[in-house]
């Protein structure tokens, strides 16, 4: 959060305010430590939310924006395709940590410090748990509900509502998920991989699929996640291959699948279908092997906020003034980030709209 006196000069009257004790904590966890900060392929319709909204912003900043800004600043991030397509990742985490702090040695921290409450009359003033802080604008980026070990409060959507914004409804999201019974044989193989295509409301998706011990995770089902509602999604175990091809085979089922055999058997029990000659398979049990092309489940649920690498929803963007992102229900009060209802899936997407509404806002506040 940033509040602010604004010296149009130096910006010496401006003060961070952070509930951790260190800036960039969720950075610092980002991309397994090494920061995926934005993407090669990144278009709106890479985001849930006002799309329109997220091209404008992208067109103002662009991804060639935010790279050579951070190479301007000895941050250069480079594609590592294995986890997501195209996503750019840093050499380190706190190379973007340190890179702020060298930016901002003039700017005024209060670390380790909450937010409690945000009150107006002239001035803002921002009731903190070690003082009362007085200023003429102020920019809330405190991000969603997600990782609450990392000090994540609801200070933005409840400061919105105290302003007479509106709040879409709030969930967890790029968040792995839990099962019901007919899929607890995924639990039976946590900590195995495999790459898989995954369908979703009406959309496709490819990655690296993880089982784990409450259901699964990894990244495709991470993106999966974001537009999932409820009922019914569906994954190809078999993305690269075609089922008559197997269906040609001699061999038994768990030597012709291209499987760990760990997988194979767990599921083979899942569809009450025994290892055997595939040549030997009656057309019944074709169909049920066939399942891999399009397993169908409905998750149960998910693995909460404290998984949650975002929050979905969020104040409604229909409120929030689209060329400089101040409040259009109390002047001087800004929104952006996570805390907005724009929500990008897995693979640096929400860091490059982070960069790119941060970057809006300064230049007009």
């Amino acid at each position: 959060m940033l509040a602010s006196k604004l010296d149009k000069r130096k910006y010496k009257n401006i003060c961070l305010i952070d509930s951790n004790g260190k800036v960039g904590s969720k950075i610092k966890v980002s991309g397994g430590a090494k920061c995926n900060i934005t993407n090669e392929l990144v278009t709106s319709k890479n985001y849930l939310g006002d799309r329109d909204f997220v091209k404008e912003i992208l067109c103002k900043y662009s991804k060639d924006d935010l790279l050579k800004f951070l190479n301007s600043n000895g941050v250069n991030p480079k594609i590592n395709p294995k986890i997501v397509k195209g996503t750019y990742f840093c050499n380190s985490s706190q190379d973007v940590i340190d890179m702020f702090l060298k930016l901002t040695t003039h700017i005024k921290k209060y670390l380790d410090t909450k937010v409690l409450d945000i009150e107006f009359d002239k001035t803002y003033k921002i009731k903190t748990s070690r003082n009362v802080i007085e200023s003429k604008k102020v920019v809330i980026a405190s991000g969603g509900l997600s990782y609450p070990v990392l000090g994540a409060t609801s200070i933005a959507f409840d400061t919105a509502l105290k302003f007479g914004h509106t709040i879409e409804k709030l969930e967890p999201a790029l968040v792995g998920f839990t099962v019901q019974k007919d899929q607890f044989w995924f639990k039976n193989l946590s900590g195995v991989s495999t790459y898989v295509n995954t369908f979703v409301d009406g959309k496709k998706f490819e990655g690296s699929f993880l089982f784990a011990h409450k259901g699964c995770s990894g990244p495709v089902i991470l993106t999966s996640s974001l537009y999932w509602k409820k009922g019914k999604m569906a994954i190809d175990f078999l993305p690269k291959n075609k089922m008559e091809d197997f269906f040609k085979s001699n061999k038994k089922i768990s030597s012709a699948l291209p499987f760990a055999k760990r997988f194979t058997e767990e599921f083979l029990k899942s569809i009450d279908l025994e290892d055997k000659a595939i040549s030997s398979l009656k057309k019944d049990e074709k169909e049920k092997l066939s399942i891999l092309k399009y397993y169908e489940f409905s998750p149960a649920g998910n693995f909460g906020y404290t998984k949650a690498e975002v929050t979905r929803g969020g104040i409604n963007t229909d409120e929030i003034n689209h060329e400089t992102f101040e409040s259009l229900k109390q002047k001087g009060l800004y929104f952006i980030g996570e805390c907005l209802n724009i929500t990008g899936e897995l693979g640096g997407f929400n860091f490059q709209i982070a960069f790119a509404q941060a970057n809006i806002c300064a230049k007009n506040i």
